[in-house]
């Protein structure tokens, strides 16, 4: 009887290796995000690096601190999150959701990128609509 031959294992290896690697930078996203959904902005700081960079339509920071505070203050007017799309590319993560708020403006797009670096996040660009929360946010 012949043995049967294996499956080259350095291929094998690679694909597996390469799929935890994408794995994990979308794992500390969502964690981050499912914090932040709980209100739990401390366990989200423990997912942010000290020096975060952030740019979005409205704000940009370099420390996480005002960064989490400008996600406090728009905490309670969010209703509901709706996922549609999480793509990874390395150790880069994009969201697509649609933000559902308890104001007149109702529902907005949002495409969220971050980039991880080891188990926390690096930095985070932010991309929506902005002017009717930019109206509210005024008064």
């Amino acid at each position: 009887m012949q043995p049967v031959p294996k499956k080259n294992p350095d291929i094998s290896e690679y694909y597996l290796r390469k799929e935890v690697v994408m794995a994990n930078p979308i794992n500390v996203v969502q964690q981050f995000q499912q914090a932040i959904g709980n209100g739990d902005f401390t366990a989200a700081r423990t997912m942010l690096q000290n020096n975060l960079s952030f740019r979005g339509p409205m704000d940009t920071f370099e420390k996480p601190e005002p960064y989490l505070e400008a996600l406090k203050r728009l905490h309670p007017i969010i209703k509901a999150i709706d996922m549609l799309k999480t793509f990874a590319d390395g150790q880069d993560v994009c969201v697509l959701y649609d933000m559902v708020t308890n104001t007149p403006i109702g529902t907005a797009f949002v495409c969220e990128w971050y980039q991880v670096k080891g188990d926390k996040i690096s930095s985070v660009r932010t991309l929506f609509d902005a002017r009717p929360f930019a109206a509210m946010f005024a008064q």
